[in-house]
């Protein structure tokens, strides 16, 4: 007779003796319906760690500075940006009601990230054991690529639970076509999910293609994919996101000039190596391209094999395995693919599909069969010694991640009538967190030898600043007003160095490093008198 999806395992094997452990325990205490609150708990801690040590990075200073605009102007400036404006809407509420210090703006990605860590639990307990619940739910709290960017002041973390909330709608609607309410959230928390990242289009394509392979073992009059209702959430999606259409195909049509400002196409183009990478980004937080080879492509070929075979083997009722190893494969092998013409295999793009991964691995581990616990056991081991040594990476803070060193120090440095100049917009975009100067900060952009101008256009991160570019541009160093007398650079510190050569009669002061960048301090000697004293 077939197992049911909810009936628990009965083995004598290792895994079950733990597990018949671990209920007896639960049930002494009285909190057997409680089993996933240490899981919570352990993913709260994982990601509550060492949140404030890494500085504001360009990408968060720029999700601050979209917050900061009014609605209607936050609604414009986001449909320049590459992003869609649902995350922004609400950093600026979380802002108004708990603040803008580290701790406050990114324990709004600390939330949704324990939150999807909640709904993996679920998803895997609706779809198979409470044991495989509980490894999935030890595998998605350890790991390191969902814990990077739920301390990230970016919609990573919030996309999945809108992802991770409409499978599971799915997953219940596909027991219950009948009930309407399913839809009806599938549809909502999809609308979300493309107001929150364009990858939510991945999403679509994954429960399409899941709803193809169940439909194909129903009846003709009974299949999934064909029933009115199914339907009828998707056009609801497409109405709701109707408003914000004409912003996505603009904003297609100046791909060049996101192109032109490096807020797309700076991704390198992809090879034969760059599949396992990935996988080894999910789990160890580094391209692996250093690991001894057979190893590099080893481990991630297993883990690969591990849900291709578990789906290919998949007889349950709904075939959840199916479910899960698309969620995970499609989206990253899609990716993979597109990348070979337009580059746009990112790690954090595809964070939301890795929680995928750790499912289906537990529920792989679950359904083997009691003479290969030690495999199940091993699998599981390995998988986990691989994700300690990403935390431990993700934890890692070093010097190129304090960007804010340089900063304070000009803040105690700075004397009024300062100008403050930074060479790169990922570097104006950090800055404008920590400043604490009355400076207008401004940003370099001189033309190319051609004369090409290097100012950023209205898209990408551009349009952050584009209104105010008359006062923040400056092409050139010699073009500051005749009586200013002391001069902030902020740039790279490798080399060359992005303002060279300086105009005549510029003196360092003093400088500081940190976080990749340089502040260095002039005075400007060659000026009418009265000159500085440091000139004297």
């Amino acid at each position: 007779m077939r197992r049911s999806v909810s009936e628990p395992y009965e083995k004598t094997s290792a895994w079950g003796s733990i597990s018949q452990y671990a209920s007896g325990w639960q049930r002494v205490v009285g909190l057997s319906h409680l089993w996933w609150v240490p899981v919570i708990a352990f993913a709260v801690a994982l990601r509550l760690y060492n949140l404030t040590a890494a500085a504001i990075w360009g990408d968060e200073g720029s999700s601050l500075l979209l917050s900061e605009y009014a609605l209607d102007d936050l609604w414009f400036h986001a449909a320049h940006d590459v992003h869609p404006p649902l995350y922004f809407f609400m950093l600026r509420g979380w802002i108004e009601c708990f603040g803008d210090s580290i701790a406050s703006i990114r324990s709004m990605s600390v939330l949704p990230g324990v939150i999807a860590v909640g709904l993996g639990v679920w998803l895997t307990r609706q779809l198979s054991t409470r044991r495989a619940a509980l490894l999935a739910g030890v595998m998605l709290a350890l790991l390191p690529t969902a814990v990077r960017y739920s301390q990230e002041v970016r919609m990573y973390s919030l996309l999945g639970v809108w992802l991770l909330g409409a499978t599971l709608a799915l997953v219940y609607w596909v027991r219950q076509p009948t009930r309407a309410r399913y839809l009806v959230l599938y549809a909502l928390l999809m609308s979300a999910g493309f107001y929150t990242h364009y990858f939510t289009a991945l999403c679509v394509l994954v429960h399409w293609a899941y709803l193809g392979v169940v439909s194909a073992r129903q009846a003709s009059g009974e299949r999934l994919l064909m029933r009115p209702a199914w339907w009828a959430a998707n056009a609801a999606i497409v109405l709701v996101y109707l408003p914000w259409l004409p912003n996505l195909l603009d904003l297609v049509q100046h791909v060049d000039q996101l192109k032109v400002g490096g807020d797309i196409g700076w991704e390198e183009p992809v090879d034969m190596l760059s599949l396992p990478s990935m996988i080894w980004q999910f789990l160890l937080q580094d391209e692996g391209l250093e690991l001894w080879r057979p190893l590099f492509w080893a481990f991630p070929l297993v883990l690969a094999a591990v849900v291709v075979v578990t789906g290919w083997l998949d007889r349950e009722p709904g075939r959840p395995a199916v479910l899960l190893g698309l969620f995970f494969l499609l989206p990253v092998l899609l990716v993979y693919g597109v990348s070979f013409i337009s580059p746009v295999f990112i790690e954090r793009y595809l964070t939301v599909y890795a929680l995928g991964l750790p499912i289906v691995v537990a529920m792989a581990i679950d359904r083997l069969p009691s003479r290969l616990s030690l495999l199940g056991a091993a699998l599981f081991v390995l998988f986990v010694v691989a994700e300690l040594a990403g935390l431990k990476n993700n934890y890692t803070v070093d010097e190129r991640d304090q960007f804010n060193v340089p900063v304070e120090f000009v803040n105690q440095h700075y004397q009024e009538d300062d100008r403050i100049i930074l060479s790169d917009m990922m570097w104006y975009l950090s800055y404008v967190y920590y400043d604490q100067t009355d400076a207008q900060l401004q940003l370099y952009t001189p033309p190319k030898p051609d004369g090409t101008p290097t100012r950023p256009n209205a898209y990408g991160f551009g349009t952050l600043v584009d209104q105010d570019g008359g006062r923040i541009y400056l092409d050139h160093l010699s073009a500051l007003p005749a009586d200013t007398r002391r001069v902030w650079l902020i740039s790279s510190n490798d080399a060359p160095d992005e303002f060279a050569p300086l105009p005549v009669g510029w003196r360092e002061l003093s400088r500081q490093d940190g976080g990749g960048a340089r502040a260095r301090l002039f005075v400007l000697c060659a000026v009418p008198q009265p000159q500085p004293e440091s000139c004297r």
